[in-house]
């Protein structure tokens, strides 16, 4: 059976192996069919009807047109039901189904990657639609640029620099100042030992940050030119035994707050244990090496997304070769898949985390820490994209299992996660139970590096409630905790909670100073960075700022590309008090999907509901 293609990346078609078929006619068969695709979980009729047939006379008609129309194009495509859902069998596929979808297989060809979607077609008669069409578009895009970092990292991971270097120049055609993409270049460059291209390309990207952007090469590309790793003692035998040694001498020196000699000692683990016949220990190395990179030293680039593939490929070569789910359980596989996911969370990517998680959760099966483990991730996931029924179930399952497990630190992670969503649901009881309990097992472990968010968090709540001398506490306590630990995150978070505390009293200069003081650190979590731009939204419109057009345009574009579905709608707000009457059009209809008492009172406290 011929293989049959819905595009919708370019210029939108269909195609179909060796024949020419039919084409849909007209923009607005296009716009049905590309909305459903990207709505997996279906829309009312009358939904659909009125978002993309507002003046006609009879929009359930012209709704019923149109998918007539496509019927007759796409033989065999399910398109019925109310709400309405578009079902695609083998032989059809759709790009843009594959490119979002968690676990889609086939994967897209990283090398056809090409174009905006409905490319060449314009709504403006529509302007909800429109808006929802360029906010997709910014996922879409947002996720091609991810997939092809992705795969020039498991290129390059598993033993082919030269395909690596080629996925990386595709992604920095489009991004050339994508940190990470640089990075892998290079890393490609010497592996393949053009040395000298490698370090062109350095220059290239310093003068380029420098003239383009007023910034200093980051420290990830220089690195990149020399990340040899450490060279073991040749008189220390490559054993198993010696391996665990150097991975329990490591886990005690970061416990011990000694973050670089525990760093060293596990790369060593790495280096005798690629001397030995088990890939087994190998890939445990890779993961506990990259771990504690991102939980200990911040790390978040190519170096330790390298890490991960590596130890996927010596876990289970087939599957990360192919882009396969992995179908046994392992937890050393379950931990690789999780922390992919957690980093793609943290760079606001939801599709390609929840592809990641989705594998993580079949690696974790029958192993309950990690499976508490998994949960948390996917709960952070689910509320970043304000799936807010979704967050409470599955971390309250992480909970129940960090619990079981007597995991005392994974429970105050996974219960801190879980106020954050009642937090900001406005349900502020459970808010204050749940964060108050995740304060105790943190003073319980000593474990500090934590306690900046759990206490800005904390402190979040007791603002909302009214309380603000006990807020002022609890956030000055997060900025100061946060501060001295240099952790960019925790620092945008405390920022924006001083800023929303001065706000409150009315106090607009010392909000913007605490706007400003947390847009100085660059956070790699951008949920962080959403949220500050909201308050400073806010800030700016209250202070009547010229500048406040600006900052909720930043704010809507990282938004709509990240998939942070409440501050798109707090985007479309913050246009509506500035004047935007699309923008208000769309408030109504973009709030109805989300389920956030406080959100709604919100918008209604601004009469756009």
């Amino acid at each position: 059976m011929a293989d049959s293609t819905i595009r919708l990346l370019g210029p939108p078609a269909i195609e179909s192996t060796g024949t020419s078929p039919p084409q849909p006619r007209g923009r607005k068969a296009w716009a049905v069919l590309a909305y459903l695709a990207l709505q997996p979980e279906g829309t009312g009729r009358s939904r659909l009807a009125s978002l993309l047939f507002p003046d006609a006379a009879d929009p359930l008609g012209a709704l019923r047109w149109n998918l007539s129309e496509l019927r007759r194009t796409l033989a065999g495509v399910a398109l019925d039901g109310d709400p309405l859902r578009l079902a695609l069998q083998p032989p059809w596929r759709c790009d843009a189904v594959e490119l979002v979808g968690a676990g889609a297989i086939p994967r897209p060809d990283p090398h056809s990657l090409n174009g905006q979607l409905l490319e060449g077609l314009s709504f403006g008669d529509c302007p909800v639609f429109d808006s929802w069409l360029a906010d997709q578009r910014y996922r879409l895009e947002n996720c091609a640029q991810s997939l092809l970092y992705e795969s020039s990292v498991s290129a390059l991971a598993s033993g082919d620099p030269r395909e690596a270097a080629n996925l990386a120049m595709r992604a920095l055609q489009r991004d050339p100042f994508h940190t990470d993409c640089n990075a892998v270049l290079v890393r490609a460059l010497v592996a393949i030992g053009e040395h000298r291209h490698a370090r062109e390309h350095v220059t290239r990207c310093a003068n380029l940050y420098r003239d383009e952007l007023g910034l200093p090469l980051p420290p990830e590309i220089r690195r990149a030119l020399s990340g040899a790793a450490p060279e073991a003692d040749p008189g220390i035998p490559a054993t198993v035994a010696t391996v665990r040694s150097y991975l329990d001498a490591g886990g005690a020196s970061l416990s011990a707050g000694a973050v670089d000699r525990g760093l060293d000692q596990l790369r060593l683990a790495v280096v005798l244990a690629q001397r030995t016949p088990s890939r087994h220990l190998l890939a445990e190395s890779l993961v506990t090496l990259a771990g504690a990179m991102i939980h200990q030293a911040g790390g978040r680039g190519a170096e330790v997304a390298d890490f991960l593939h590596r130890a996927l490929s010596a876990e289970s070569p087939t599957a990360e070769a192919q882009w396969e789910k992995y179908d046994g359980a392992s937890p050393t596989s379950a931990a690789a898949y999780r922390e992919l996911g957690y980093l793609s969370v943290q760079r606001g990517v939801p599709d390609r985390a929840a592809g990641w998680l989705e594998r993580a959760g079949v690696a974790a099966a029958g192993f309950p820490d990690e499976q508490a483990r998994v949960l948390a991730i996917r709960g952070m996931l689910a509320s970043d994209t304000a799936r807010y029924g979704e967050a409470v179930e599955v971390l309250t399952a992480s909970v129940r299992l960090a619990k079981e497990a007597r995991n005392r630190r994974q429970l105050a992670f996974s219960s801190a996660l879980l106020g954050r969503v009642w937090l900001l649901r406005g349900e502020l009881e459970p808010a204050a139970e749940t964060l108050d309990h995740a304060l105790e097992w943190i003073l319980a472990e000593h474990w500090t590096a934590f306690e900046p968010f759990v206490a800005g968090v904390r402190g979040e709540t007791y603002l909302a409630a009214g309380d603000l001398e006990a807020a002022a506490e609890m956030i000055d306590r997060s900025w100061v905790m946060a501060d001295l630990a240099g952790d960019h995150c925790y620092m945008a978070l405390a920022a924006g909670a001083e800023a929303r505390l001065f706000l409150a009293h009315g106090d607009l200069a010392a909000a913007q100073h605490w706007v400003d003081r947390g847009m100085e650190p660059k956070p790699w979590y951008l949920w962080y960075s959403a949220r500050l731009l909201d308050v400073a939204a806010e800030v700016a419109i209250a202070a009547r700022s010229e500048h406040a057009g600006k900052v909720v345009e930043r704010l809507g574009a990282l938004a709509s590309r990240s998939g942070m579905r409440e501050f798109v709608v707090r985007a479309q707000s913050h246009r509506a008090v500035l004047g935007n009457d699309t923008a208000a059009q769309t408030i109504p209809w973009l709030a109805k999907e989300i389920d956030s008492p406080a959100l709604t009172a919100f918008l209604a406290a601004r009469g756009q509901l």
